[in-house]
């Protein structure tokens, strides 16, 4: 009854689909992301759960050889995934079945998945368990693969009812950037992905975080934004790009994933407004939730990441803490040498994972 298998070129349409439509879809699960993950080292499998030849779950893992020339070994991760009925334990199981054998063919070290499900869902929690997986500790800022705590706005209201549940001082500077003459606009063109990028190390080099390079981007203009599962969003002032984003979706969520702002204008309050469009064109997809994307689980204000948290907070919404990540070990030795030695290794070859 059931069947797993790695999806060919053919099933690419089907297996987009039922990512982008299901209530657990991801854009780091839809095939296009794999393609994008491809151009930095990682070879994408997407495997799929079919039960009398329908898909009815579906899991974009990707795989990265070991950092060490003499061992042939690898790693297996799902951002995001499953793509499953959460607590249906029987897909889950012959999905993970399905992983499991793919791990042992590609010899893989472990599975691992870091899923969009609330920490407060035991039941899921339980079904992985018993599918063999271990919980990862992470810790409260940004040390995992993707955010454990992440910023939600329910979005399925009206736009007066979203800018009323807004911080009074967020629903004034959405007004006053539109009242000076910011104007919000999509990009249209690679000069756009271009001004994008140059804004973004404008930005990283300010605030001091690093950025991949541009062929990155445009990869994500070519597998993403050209899909249409993917938009960027540029912010004007008097003629000059004074702030851009870069948002991702599904049927159901919009992800904002990318921000840039200039160093000049800033009185004019473009990154509230280019917010507020965001969510609007959200609105107008039919999604119903719209996510900020990771922030601290430390609030302390003196956290230094305590400003993302207040910005992001200011826009209504809510809090969300995930599962955190998991691991499916399918070799012992060598997940314990991963987490005790390899980061030994890495560090007096000054390489990375």
């Amino acid at each position: 009854m059931f069947a797993t298998r790695v999806i060919d070129n053919k099933d690419i349409e089907a297996f987009n689909k039922f990512v982008f439509d299901h209530s657990q879809g991801h854009f780091l699960q839809l095939w296009n992301w794999g393609e994008v993950k491809s151009g930095t080292g990682w070879k994408p499998l997407p495997l799929v759960l079919e039960k009398n030849g329908e898909i009815c779950a579906a899991l974009l893992l990707l795989k990265r050889a070991l950092p060490i020339p003499f061992l042939k070994k690898c790693i297996l991760y799902a951002p995001r995934g499953p793509v499953v009925i959460k607590n249906n334990s029987e897909y889950c199981k012959n999905l993970f079945l399905g992983a499991r054998q793919i791990a042992k063919n590609e010899k893989a070290i472990f599975i691992k998945i870091d899923p969009a499900i609330i920490k407060d869902d035991q039941e899921f929690i339980e079904i992985i368990k018993k599918c063999g997986f271990i919980h990862n500790e992470t810790g409260l800022n940004f040390e995992g693969v993707q955010p454990s705590f992440v910023f939600r706005l329910s979005i399925d209201k009206t736009e007066e009812e979203l800018l009323a549940a807004m911080h009074p001082k967020w629903r004034y500077n959405i007004r006053l950037a539109a009242k000076k003459g910011v104007t919000v606009r999509e990009a249209a063109d690679r000069t756009d992905l271009k001004n994008f990028y140059e804004l973004l190390s404008v930005t990283s080099e300010r605030d001091r975080f690093l950025i991949r390079e541009f062929k990155y981007f445009e990869w994500i203009w070519d597998y993403m934004v050209a899909a249409d599962f993917a938009k960027i969003f540029l912010a004007e002032y008097e003629g000059t790009l004074v702030s851009a984003t870069l948002a991702l979706r599904t049927k159901d969520t919009v992800w904002y994933l990318y921000g840039a702002s200039s160093n000049e204008y800033r009185n004019v309050m473009p990154n509230y407004l280019i917010q507020w469009e965001m969510i609007r064109w959200a609105k107008s997809l039919g999604c119903k939730t719209y996510d900020f994307r990771g922030v601290s689980g430390d609030l302390d204000e003196d956290n230094p990441l305590y400003g993302l948290y207040r910005f992001k907070k200011g826009f209504g919404g809510e809090l969300v803490e995930f599962i955190g990540e998991w691991d499916l070990v399918n070799s012992k030795l060598f997940y314990w040498a991963w987490n005790h030695i390899l980061p030994l290794y890495l560090k007096l070859s000054h390489k990375q994972a």
